[in-house]
């Protein structure tokens, strides 16, 4: 999944006006569809933990339907009203020339949220189930629709690049979720014959108090890209910046979406005996190849290729990006670490520290956006991408030091 970002990037600069386009999909549209989703992202990991049965499974189905639903009509009113400029121009002051596309490509994301949660709900059934395998051969669907679209935008070249992007998007994600909702069938079939009457079902308000301290996970890590959006703004080279944010982004997530699915895998996985020893290991040894593998990208000729070559930036931006890279080496090991205490919490049902840990997160990267638009004389993108860092550092100390502590009490299993 995380190749359809750079691909998505790479499209929009091989088309017309591509700093305008990639700047308004950097900085306008994923920024926002994303802080819009972000209550339904932590779906999949609460699907995973709490669908034992049936019952549990129609509770979630009709909570998570409701929640998409609610947050499409949100996504509408933002991308179809007047509150996109309210949003866009009075609260973030982005360029003005990336304000017109910015709102196009954000209705072309309409039907983003809906299918993400679709999606991730299924998936966590999947996972419970045990056919993992599917969510693999939907992301490859996923990506062969989306670089269908994005090959016809290159071929025809009669749509902008934002218009491509988003719809490239949207169309991937839409037949992801019919994909998995078609082959979930024999598994949901499995769940209902053979789930046992619970002693005490799952309640609603029991899905919430687990369930809502995690939405908020997302939602307030996700708070942190539209603030960066209105901090690069008011910043040295704020076009620029706005450029090269997503291009870095992409090829970022390739490697920190590797570590991403620790979470999942902790959460299915840790009541069985001397588990946690060995998934720790893999752990280091992921984070040390997704890091290694991105500062060997950083450190050789591989950036100009990725960045001029495979990106299509221009040059002046390409050394932008080649500099600021160094920066997100340290991200996918930090990613990687972090789904592996969360995954502890969330078997614990501790889902606060998670939110207490993105709090901090937002705190700390906030603070420092704050002293670079007051000191106003660093890039943009370099001050956005160190307030990541720094957030992301203090979040991973603070998921530490809670997992430390169900070790020392003895609840982690040996």
């Amino acid at each position: 999944m995380g190749l359809e970002l750079p691909l998505v990037a790479a499209t929009i600069s091989r088309l017309s006006d591509p700093a305008v386009h990639l700047a308004a999909y950097g900085g306008v549209v994923f920024p926002l569809s994303l802080l819009i989703e972000s209550p339904v992202i932590m779906i999949l990991v609460a699907s995973t933990a709490l669908c034992k049965n049936w019952s549990a499974y129609r509770l979630i189905r009709n909570f998570i339907v409701c929640l998409g639903v609610v947050m499409t009509v949100v996504h509408v009113l933002v991308a179809f009203t007047p509150v996109y400029g309210m949003i866009v121009q009075d609260l973030l002051g982005v360029p003005e020339v990336i304000v017109e596309s910015g709102r196009i490509g954000l209705q072309c994301m309409t039907p983003w949220t809906l299918s993400i949660a679709v999606r991730r709900f299924l998936q966590g059934v999947v996972i419970r189930g045990g056919q993992t395998r599917l969510i693999g051969l939907g992301t490859l669907v996923r990506l062969f629709v989306s670089g269908s679209v994005l090959l016809g935008g290159l071929a025809i070249k009669s749509f902008s690049g934002i218009v491509v992007g988003t719809v490239a998007m949207s169309s991937g994600v839409i037949v992801e979720a019919g994909f998995i909702l078609l082959f979930v069938r024999p598994i949901l079939k499995t769940l209902k014959e053979s789930s046992p009457q619970p002693e005490a079902s799952l309640t609603l308000k029991q899905l919430g108090a687990f369930y809502w301290p995690l939405a908020f996970t997302p939602l307030i890590t996700l708070a942190t890209l539209p603030i960066v959006s209105a901090a690069i703004s008011r910043m040295p080279q704020p076009l620029e910046s706005l450029a090269v944010w997503p291009v870095l982004g992409g090829l970022s997530f390739i490697f920190r979406s590797v570590g991403f699915a620790m979470q999942e895998v902790v959460v299915a996985l840790y009541d069985r005996p001397h588990f946690l020893a060995p998934l720790r290991q893999f752990v280091g040894l992921v984070s040390l190849g997704t890091s290694g593998t991105l500062l060997l990208i950083a450190a050789t000729p591989l950036s100009t290729i990725w960045f001029e070559w495979i990106a299509a930036l221009t040059p002046e931006l390409s050394v932008l990006a080649s500099t600021a890279v160094w920066l997100v080496v340290i991200f996918p090991a930090v990613s990687s670490w972090e789904s592996f205490f969360q995954g502890q919490l969330v078997h614990r049902g501790l889902t606060t520290c998670i939110t207490q840990a993105v709090s901090l997160y937002l705190a700390g990267s906030s603070l420092l956006l704050f002293f670079g638009v007051l000191y106003g004389q660093v890039t943009g993108l370099y001050v956005g991408l160190a307030a990541m860092g720094t957030g992301l550092g203090i979040q991973l100390w603070w998921l530490w030091t809670h997992a430390r502590q169900l070790k020392d009490q003895g609840s982690a299993p040996r």
